[in-house]
């Protein structure tokens, strides 16, 4: 509820100021974040890279996320095809026939592979918004994310790319002090 009457408050704020001063991909990143606050669940296929620097992995799933819970089940690589990982709140599982495993974290903040589609959706709804452009003429919004009173490079920083008329998230990277960590590619995607 708290997340919907800032979203109101800044929809307000931004109305009240008129159009002067608010940009197009300004207007159309405040009408997404609505959507997405207001969204309960959704549903995607999700290509992953995660670089822990010496190691890159990639992976391939399906992603289902109600509320406070998501659930991702792999395809790629085979030899993890059928793991399936449960989110809910804090807890990060990956479990197969009744065994649970869990993967190491990419930052000091726990960020993993199977919690980069939820912390994108996370930023999606609630991150600080440090610019926005449209690229692909007109075709995609971009979004980027990161601490306001942090320095450009240094910290966690979240780059989002949406489709301007679907509004799904089709894109998303999160790198830590510069280095990108996660690079994330949606298709399918629905709310």
């Amino acid at each position: 509820m708290r997340k919907l009457v800032l979203c109101v408050l800044m929809i307000t704020l931004l109305a009240g100021c008129g159009s002067a001063g608010v940009s197009e991909a300004e207007e159309l990143a405040l009408t997404i974040r609505g959507e997405y606050l207001a969204m309960d669940r959704c549903a995607a296929q999700a290509a992953v890279t995660a670089d822990y620097g010496q190691r890159v992995y990639q992976y391939e799933m399906a992603v289902a996320v109600s509320g406070e819970e998501a659930t991702l089940t792999l395809s790629a690589p085979e030899t993890v095809a059928g793991l399936t990982a449960r989110l809910t709140g804090e807890e990060n599982l990956l479990e197969f026939d009744g065994v649970s495993v869990e993967t190491g974290p990419l930052d000091d903040t726990g960020l993993t592979p199977i919690s980069a589609l939820p912390a994108l959706l996370e930023e999606a709804q609630s991150g600080y918004i440090t610019a926005c452009a449209m690229e692909e003429d007109g075709a995609l919004l971009r979004v980027d994310c990161g601490d306001p009173t942090g320095s450009p490079g240094a910290g966690t920083e979240t780059v989002l790319w949406f489709d301007a008329s679907t509004h799904a998230l089709v894109k998303g990277e999160i790198s830590v002090d510069g280095f990108r960590v996660i690079a994330c590619e949606l298709t399918d995607f629905t709310m």
